[in-house]
């Protein structure tokens, strides 16, 4: 054993290149990278969307119906043109937007909860890009980070923790589903009605990866139930091989996004002087709070510091995914940039989707210490009967089980 150990004062060899790139390899085919920051990106996007959804409720026919400014045959012609998927090209009637908004909703709140994340993920996408689709020019640049990520839900496995389906899964295991297998036929019938109404529906390319998924999830309940064997191995290889994957466009796409804008930016000529932050400010459609706006506005040192700062810290975030604690750090002064935006110029939705795409990057033991403080809350708000305050019950234990996965 001794002869094994280096000697003292000199460095330990390194492990062969061949070896380390096997275990990287087998740690992206075994298991499903980042369980907890793709949970947060699923119940972060979905509760953007229905938080939209619903302060637009008493708008929603001007904003996407029939009653809007882009009418129905304006996008008719458009999606002839650009082949956008959405089903509000079905029909023109009020009761059809009215069935497609409500499910947009219902879809939200089933994906949020995580409740047969495969197929809610998919409803969730069909409703983001029916909606979207319907009216391009509504959107305030948070729509389009909703409208991709909404895509790339779809590929992930983003039920592992944080979901029902997690729960489901711990206290029953593989067992029959009944509602699986309903929702899998009632999804078919739908897949039916998109084929015959392709004309109307745009996106071929869509409609083809929508009929692959909804046959890839009949493979894999048929196969789980008769050969769990090898066959349900390789299948789990390829779902975690396309869910890493994912995660790892997810996190590109981030870093784009940051990329391009701080580099954009740093070309402007009021980005150049500092004084870019000051015109917004002074628009009343970006002012919710007038007195809030004039004070910083009037204070040149804090718009030249805001401004220059939010340049640097755009240009420099992909360079700092290298160290992880400075990358912590710049991920929390965005996330702080963005809650004021959403303040200071009224731009929630915005603001929450960027949050949610930048929790991506969250350590997962940031994630793990929420989760111990989420379940240390809900003892004390709702303590069990009989159970002694401040004790861990076994249902505590179960529970905790549960969420971590």
């Amino acid at each position: 054993m001794n002869a094994t150990r280096p000697a003292p004062g000199r460095p330990a060899a390194r492990e062969p290149l061949d070896r380390r790139l096997a275990r990287a390899v087998q740690r992206a085919t075994s298991t499903a990278l980042g369980p907890y920051q793709s949970a947060v990106v699923r119940i972060g996007f979905a509760a953007t969307w229905l938080f939209f959804l619903l302060r637009e409720f008493p708008h929603r026919h001007e904003l996407y119906g029939p009653q809007g400014p882009w009418s129905w045959d304006m996008t008719q012609q458009l999606i002839a043109s650009n082949r956008s998927f959405t089903v509000l090209m079905w029909s023109d009637s009020t009761i059809w937007f009215e069935i497609v908004y409500v499910l947009a909703m219902l879809s939200s709140v089933l994906l949020m909860l995580g409740w047969h994340t495969r197929a809610t993920s998919v409803l969730f996408m069909v409703g983001v890009l029916s909606l979207q689709n319907r009216s391009v020019f509504m959107g305030d640049g948070g729509d389009n980070v909703v409208h991709l990520m909404a895509i790339y839900l779809v590929l992930t496995r983003c039920g592992r923790v944080w979901s029902l389906d997690a729960r489901r899964l711990a206290r029953r295991g593989n067992a029959f589903d009944p509602v699986g297998v309903l929702l899998w036929a009632v999804l078919g019938f739908g897949l039916v009605a998109v084929t015959l109404f392709r004309d109307r529906t745009g996106e071929p390319w869509l409609l083809w990866l929508l009929w692959l998924l909804w046959v890839a999830q009949g493979v894999w309940w048929l196969i789980g139930h008769v050969a769990p064997g090898e066959p349900r191995t390789f299948l789990d290889v390829v779902a975690n091989l396309i869910h890493n994957a994912t995660l790892a466009v997810i996190m590109a796409e981030v870093c784009l996004i940051y990329a391009t804008a701080g580099w954009y930016k740093i070309q402007g000529s009021r980005w150049q002087d500092g004084t870019a932050l000051y015109f917004p400010l002074k628009l009343d459609y970006f002012t919710p709070w007038p007195a809030l706006s004039d004070l910083l506005a009037a204070s040149g040192v804090m718009v030249m510091l805001i401004t220059y700062g939010t340049v640097i810290v755009q240009v420099a975030f992909p360079f700092t995914l290298f160290n992880r604690r400075v990358k912590n750090v710049l991920l929390a002064v965005m996330m702080l940039e963005h809650a004021g935006i959403a303040v200071l110029l009224g731009l929630p939705i915005f603001s929450l989707a960027m949050i949610t795409a930048d929790a991506v990057f969250l350590p997962t033991a940031f994630l793990l210490w929420l989760e111990g403080r989420a379940l240390w809350a809900g003892r004390r708000l709702l303590p069990r009967r009989g159970a002694v305050p401040g004790q861990r019950t076994a249902t505590d234990e179960d529970s905790a089980r549960t969420l971590v996965g």
